[in-house]
């Protein structure tokens, strides 16, 4: 039986938290769990099934199509153009899905404990949090306590890029050999590949692996077709 569930969304973060955990609990012992929630980079869940293969790591999908009916946000409202600033109101970029990482955690959390896992695996980080609240140490601190108190269960939820820098990740998944996976990893929030470059999670990236002094596998997998 698997020991951890790791949240794998096909993006740098959650694939460098995959190999984290397949070093922490070892190989054999780890699962991931995707969510099809409606997003309009729909690529990140092609990229999230070749890196699960690519890790020999067993993957469930699971649909959550409220976060597309709710809308107003620019990851799943095709209306609404990914912005660079903060909306002037909510103080929070319009990439925010309230709600989504709460949700998520919860989903995993029932997975975990129907498989009898008692880990979960998350890539939010408080450093480099693009903004949004529930990437926060005290976020996921106090939703850990409600799921053991909700399931009665020994859940822990692991956050092993919480207080890293985009440069300390990418050494992070140098370190652990994933730095072929993330090739086919996905982090544009306009979906394109190659990236586009010019949208905040693309130059959040780009600055990360600049400042590690590594080149970005995904840039370079369409440098050098």
């Amino acid at each position: 039986m698997s020991q951890a569930l790791v949240v794998l969304s096909g993006g740098q973060d959650s694939t460098t938290c995959l190999y984290w955990a397949l070093h922490r609990f070892g190989v054999g012992q780890v699962e991931a769990v995707t969510f099809d929630y409606g997003q309009r980079h729909r690529i990140e869940l092609d990229c999230a099934a070749r890196i699960a293969t690519h890790a020999s790591v067993p993957q469930t999908v699971l649909p959550i199509d409220t976060f597309a009916a709710l809308g107003g946000n620019a990851l799943t409202d095709a209306g609404i153009t990914v912005q660079a600033d903060m909306d002037t109101q909510t103080r929070l970029p319009n990439t925010f899905v309230p709600g989504r990482n709460l949700i998520f955690l919860t989903f995993a959390a029932a997975l975990a404990y129907q498989r009898g896992m008692c880990a979960l695996v998350t890539g939010v980080a408080q450093t480099d949090y693009s903004g949004y609240p529930d990437c926060r140490q005290a976020t996921i601190q106090a939703l850990e306590q409600a799921l053991r108190l909700g399931m009665e269960y020994a859940l822990t939820i692991h956050t092993p890029l919480m207080f890293k820098s985009k440069a300390d990740t990418v050494q992070m998944a140098r370190d652990l050999g994933a730095l072929p996976a993330l090739a086919d990893t996905h982090t544009c929030y306009n979906g394109v590949q190659p990236p586009c470059g010019r949208c905040p999670a693309c130059r959040l990236r780009a600055q990360g692996f600049a400042e590690a002094g590594i080149a970005d596998p995904l840039v370079e997998r369409f440098r050098n077709p």
